[in-house]
């Protein structure tokens, strides 16, 4: 069989954590692309399993270039990739988990989306759920985020950021970006993961692609670094009576990092709305700043929802007024 044709615009950086049960299926995977990268950067964050010998052993025979990183002490995932992704030299970049599964035009499809609109600056898609033996788990990503109508055609009419604002929709196994989108949000500021970071920072800068199809297996098991909770009626309530202020306040942070960036930033993202940047910190401060006692909560909550910010800024909306009158402490 003749092999399939190499696109050198693409690089694939691969991060892995002891994750021999699952790498060489996703390495096989991504050498059986119908449209092939011209390198793979993998970077292993401290593994202790046979996960090395994996990638060593795959380099030997692989018919796309391998480079291996091993980080002297574990960074973490957002390092990792950020660490993997830099030492990429292509001008599109493909993110790739250890333990997923590719479709075999997974590369192509996303290609196709950036030829057919050059202005893109990230594309992602949707993803097969699987369970660790790779059979299906019945949805899908998006489904498990439930991702609208609504918010897909805002973010393919340009209005991602304002969108990704309020809850982050870009799950990094599915996503490939311009280089530049990298060497404009390079460093990766904390709090932030580096899915979330890519994807604002790709939305501020020009349009982004929701692709419904679901260009990989998004494998579900017990040692995923960053997994997805199916929102059955149980789980949404149990997140209303679980403690959140930590979590609004790291969201604060979040977004007084992405408004010191924008500042920096100049005339490269005219997509961005700083207003709305400082306007959502404002409210998630409001939030993380609420009384202990719910009785305490009742007329700030009440007062503040008139006026519109947790339709635009939670990522539950109108449901996040629940959450912050029930919430514990």
């Amino acid at each position: 069989m003749p092999q399939a044709p190499v696109d050198e615009r693409v690089s694939v950086a691969l991060c892995t954590y002891n994750g021999e049960a699952f790498l060489a299926e996703q390495l096989a995977g991504i050498t059986a692309q119908t449209v092939l990268p011209r390198e793979i950067v993998v970077s292993d964050d401290g593994s202790t399993d046979g996960t090395p010998a994996i990638v060593e052993r795959f380099a030997a025979v692989s018919p796309i270039p391998v480079r291996f990183l091993r980080n002297p002490e574990a960074l973490g995932v957002t390092r990792n990739f950020e660490g993997a992704i830099r030492a990429t030299v292509g001008e599109l970049v493909v993110l790739s988990d250890q333990d997923d599964v590719w479709r075999a035009d997974r590369i192509e499809r996303a290609l196709a989306a950036f030829d057919a609109r050059p202005e893109l600056q990230l594309v992602c898609s949707d993803a097969r759920l699987v369970g660790a033996d790779g059979s299906p788990l019945g949805t899908t990503l998006f489904a498990s985020l439930s991702i609208g109508s609504e918010e897909r055609q805002r973010i393919r009419s340009g209005d991602a950021f304002d969108v990704l604002l309020r809850r982050n929709l870009v799950t990094g196994a599915t996503v490939m970006f311009r280089r530049e989108v990298f060497d404009a949000a390079a460093p990766f500021p904390s709090p932030w993961v580096h899915d979330e970071w890519l994807s604002i920072v790709a939305a501020s800068r020009g349009p982004i692609e929701l692709l419904d199809e679901p260009l990989v297996d998004y494998r579900q098991h017990g040692a995923n670094q960053i997994g997805i909770v199916e929102p059955t009626l149980r789980y949404k309530v149990s997140r209303l009576l679980q403690p959140g202020r930590q979590r609004n306040r790291d969201i604060a942070d979040r977004m007084a990092g992405l408004a010191a960036w924008l500042a920096t930033a100049g005339g490269s993202v005219p997509l961005a709305d700083p207003g709305a940047v400082g306007a959502k910190a404002a409210f998630e401060g409001f939030r993380a700043e609420l009384p202990s006692a719910r009785w305490r909560r009742t007329l700030p909550v009440l007062l503040r929802a008139p006026r519109g910010e947790y339709q635009r800024y939670a990522s539950q909306g109108v449901l996040d007024i629940a959450r912050d009158l029930l919430q514990p402490a």
